[in-house]
């Protein structure tokens, strides 16, 4: 077997130095806000409402993962949460892009479905992607609360974040740091849902 080369192998040390560190510091700022989503989350299920997840790309596959992790489970045995990820039905997304705009592929599948004392994830590493805010927008109007994952400063969806509202900034610029963060939070959340649903233990 060729011997790995030992320029690339600092290259993927440095990655893991970066990522460790970012986490590391990020924990201080973000526990807060991600307890406060935590807690959202968990008053919002044992109500009977649902949680409901969208992103692009990266963060698509990141809202189908929390969802998965809720209607399955996480680390403890527990009975199915609801949960929906608005990025997977392809026959829902094509239309509504092909008859209206890509910018809506959210916002209406949030309306048809989304209920007063539902909770949106809203995930977008810029705070910047037009049908992110858009299903922000649509939200607010059916009286959905949302938690929005984000990074560089949160974007356009900043501003338009209410105080019912939760906000999970990654405090870095780089898309891939912010990415690994966001899995995290991700893997946090469910950990406190659990916990304050089920009595979860470690």
């Amino acid at each position: 077997m060729q011997q790995a080369d030992s320029r690339l192998i600092q290259r993927i040390a440095a990655h893991f130095a970066d990522s460790a560190k970012l986490k590391s510091e990020a924990a201080a700022v973000l526990g807060a806000p991600i307890a406060q989503a935590g807690v959202l989350l968990a008053q919002a299920l044992k109500a009977g409402g649902k949680a409901l997840a969208c992103g692009n790309g990266g963060s698509a596959a990141d809202a189908q993962h929390f969802a998965a992790e809720l209607v399955n489970r996480f680390e403890v045995e527990r009975p199915p949460l609801a949960a929906v990820a608005l990025t997977t039905d392809s026959s829902n997304l094509t239309s509504i892009a092909n008859d209206y705009a890509w910018e809506q592929v959210f916002a209406k599948q949030l309306r048809a479905i989304g209920r007063r004392g539902d909770v949106l994830l809203a995930i977008s590493t810029s705070g910047n992607s037009p049908n992110v805010l858009e299903a922000l927008a649509a939200a607010h109007d059916i009286g959905v609360r949302v938690i929005a994952l984000t990074g560089r400063g949160g974007g356009k969806m900043a501003p338009m974040l209410t105080r019912d509202d939760v906000h999970i900034c990654v405090p870095h610029q780089n898309t891939a740091r912010i990415q690994e963060v966001h899995l995290l939070v991700l893997h946090c959340l469910c950990d406190a849902i659990d916990d304050q649903l089920f009595g979860a233990k470690r």
